[in-house]
């Protein structure tokens, strides 16, 4: 591009100034406009940061002559914020989940692809320096196969977190509770390192918070992979002090490599890395427990990961490669959320069809037992 490259957001709430800030912080980008259904809140969010346009609709944000916009809007409005940028041709960096239904998520990539677009979706935890190094050991070998894994997600939101917006805690406007908008960034950096889900078991549930939410405030599931690996995921927002997130994964020659966030929003660290003459312990809790932590603290911490996501974004766009998270990768967190509530609905294990089954690495127990049976 010879000129500067022409931004628009979409949806002036909280996520919306981690956005503007990256986007301000590169050279050659120009925030051009912003809007929002309540378009006093994005004259207000305009004219804060002095920006010049702030109109009610997308379709007067994309007359402004954008390049790009992102999506910082309600889970369910997603898809139609992409569909009418991809029929303009213009290109979209979406906040996550990518949609609240696999649906939805289909038709937005497909709407991208046929539109000639570029869209990108946020899960900006995966420039974690701990979560880049475990995925650098797993594609160097060191790991071996991935063949183990577990998600633990103990966060605390409280009853002031959901009453401070209605649509919070709703099917209707959030789609699904810690699932959907706290656990599915590290959902997200399990299938990365895990590879294509492809069967979930799962329970969920509202233990505490059933008399506020609708949705679930506490899960717990079995991942399969294509690769015929395994891993667990457990997750809350009823935990009370906030306790963070960890990944870890075991890898078939026995290393292990645990990636944990805490305080939440903080760079995620490597405390325990089980490498074969690598090995390092320590641990995230020196000095006691932080406690319970405002959404808007971790959102601002959110900042230097944002700012990394949204100029690998443009750089994409400006050099013609894919960005980091593509909307069909994004779909696959999405593809094991909606399989945990539809497992916990039915009680039954539930397949994931869009995935890979062709390169099994592993042999599953049941298929071992079953070819132990015929040879006795």
């Amino acid at each position: 591009m010879n000129h500067p490259f022409r931004v628009g957001i979409v949806g002036c709430g909280n996520i919306a100034d981690n956005h503007f800030q990256s986007y301000s912080a590169l050279p050659d980008v120009e925030i051009v406009g912003v809007c929002d259904v309540a378009v006093e809140r994005a004259q207000m969010f305009a004219a804060e940061r002095g920006i010049a346009h702030a109109v009610p609709s997308v379709r007067e944000l994309i007359a402004l002559g954008i390049d790009a916009l992102s999506v910082c809007t309600p889970h369910p409005t997603h898809e139609a914020v992409v569909a009418e940028a991809a029929s303009a041709g213009v290109h979209v960096l979406c906040e996550k989940p990518i949609a609240t239904d696999t649906g939805a998520a289909e038709r937005m990539v497909s709407a991208a692809e046929e539109g000639g677009i570029t869209l990108g979706v946020v899960f900006q935890r995966r420039f974690w320096p701990g979560a880049r190094a475990l995925r650098t050991a797993i594609d160097d070998g060191r790991l071996g196969t991935p063949m183990l894994g577990h998600g633990q997600v103990l966060l605390h939101r409280g009853i002031d977190y959901y009453d401070a917006a209605a649509w919070r805690g709703t099917w209707a406007a959030d789609g699904g509770g810690v699932l959907m908008t706290q656990a599915i960034h590290n959902i997200d950096l399990l299938q990365w390192f895990m590879g294509d889900p492809v069967e979930v078991s799962a329970k969920a549930g509202s233990f505490v918070l059933g008399d506020t939410i609708e949705v679930e405030d506490t899960a717990a599931a079995l991942i399969t992979f294509a690769s015929g690996a395994i891993a667990t995921l457990s997750a809350t927002v009823a935990a009370s002090p906030n306790l963070g997130t960890r990944i870890v994964v075991t890898g078939s020659n026995g290393a292990t490599v645990q990636v944990t966030e805490y305080p939440e929003g903080s760079d995620a660290v490597n405390d325990l890395w089980a490498i074969p003459g690598e090995e390092r312990a320590g641990t995230v809790f020196p000095d006691g427990l932080s406690g319970d932590i405002p959404v808007a603290e971790v959102n601002a911490r959110l900042l230097p990961l944002h700012r990394v996501q949204v100029a690998d974004f443009v750089d994409a766009i400006r050099s013609g490669r894919q960005p980091a998270v593509t909307g069909r990768e994004a779909m696959k967190s999405l593809q094991i959320v909606a399989a945990v509530y539809e497992s916990a609905r039915t009680g039954l294990p539930v397949q994931i069809r869009s995935a890979s089954v062709e390169s099994r690495h592993f042999t599953h127990l049941s298929h071992s037992l079953a070819e132990a049976g015929k040879s006795r």
